[in-house]
């Protein structure tokens, strides 16, 4: 049975399955990206610190000090699995209705490279519950975190869920979140290897991806901020509440500095514009223009 969960208690549920990666002394350009595991010290001062991600920067002052390596949190190795009977490769034919093309996976592996993981995308429409099983279990051997996707009405979810809960203890649970839908995740094989499946809508496993698998990933990079940056922006028109849910509301900033909410929330064309999400919480009935509210700053660190 699947149980409703508050946003920041599976936020906190999923950031338990994993700990920051142990350190590796990496080549410099494989360092690229990722995080400082040690204070990089000169003359007994700090030039780079314990947990800093490693820019272009922070690169070539290791080549001036004549390091050709550095010891870092390596990039973790997300697989990304889409699994379902109708799903369809970009670039074939629909051959029925209810075929539809596959986007999910190819938005989740990019997605994770730009939070600072090594990302590999495997494709597959099992015949059966064994033939997923044992592309999963091919998985491990290469995954710190496997992230798991089906369908856009979701009848995948279920197919997904029976798999993975034979290869370890798997939670379902449905967050309290807009546009969202069930979550299952948990532990598995050997290794014990993070696994969360996602709604299989596009605009759901968007807001997944954000609020639930970006911060995951920073944490296994020892990053020290995890979340978006949250500012305090004038509202320029109102926003209706669907009441008792918590509302990530896709938005972009207006030339006169204001949050805009954009129109046709429920279509996946909004994701092209979208820079901002603004915060509606359970209990806000509605927001008006000219309210200062609660913005996620989606392309700022």
């Amino acid at each position: 049975m699947d149980d409703l969960m508050p946003v920041a208690a599976l936020q906190e549920r999923l950031l338990a399955l994993s700990e920051p990666l142990t350190p590796l002394d990496l080549p410099l350009l494989d360092a690229h990206g990722a995080t400082l595991a040690s204070d990089l010290l000169v003359d007994e001062k700090v030039v780079i610190k314990n947990g800093q991600r490693i820019g272009s920067n922070q690169i070539a002052l290791a080549a001036f000090l004549g390091l050709d390596r550095l010891p870092c949190r390596p990039h973790p190795r997300v697989v990304i699995i889409s699994a379902g009977y109708d799903l369809v490769e970009p670039g074939s034919k629909l051959a029925t209705q209810d075929d539809e093309f596959e986007s999910n996976s190819w938005f989740l592996t990019t997605f994770v490279k730009e939070a600072g993981a090594h990302a590999f995308r495997v494709h597959t429409i099992p015949e059966t519950e064994e033939e997923l099983k044992l592309i999963i279990e091919d998985q491990l051997v290469r995954a710190d975190l496997i992230v798991i996707s089906g369908e856009s009405q979701d009848e995948s979810f279920d197919l997904i869920t029976s798999v993975i809960s034979k290869l370890g203890e798997i939670q379902i649970v449905t967050p309290n979140l807009a546009e969202s839908g069930k979550h299952s995740f948990g532990l598995i094989g050997p290794d014990k290897t993070p696994v969360i499946c996602l709604p299989g809508d596009p605009v759901g496993n968007y807001l997944s991806a954000e609020i639930f698998i970006r911060p995951l990933i920073l944490k296994m990079l020892a990053r020290e901020v995890t979340q978006r940056p949250i500012k305090r922006i004038k509202l320029s028109k109102s926003i209706s509440s669907q009441s008792g849910k918590l509302q990530y509301v896709r938005a972009c900033i207006n030339s006169d500095g204001q949050v805009s909410p954009l129109s046709d929330q429920e279509s996946i064309t909004t994701l092209s514009f979208t820079d901002c999400l603004v915060l509606v919480n359970e209990k806000d009935e509605k927001l008006s223009s000219g309210d200062l509210v609660n913005v996620m700053m989606i392309n700022q660190e």
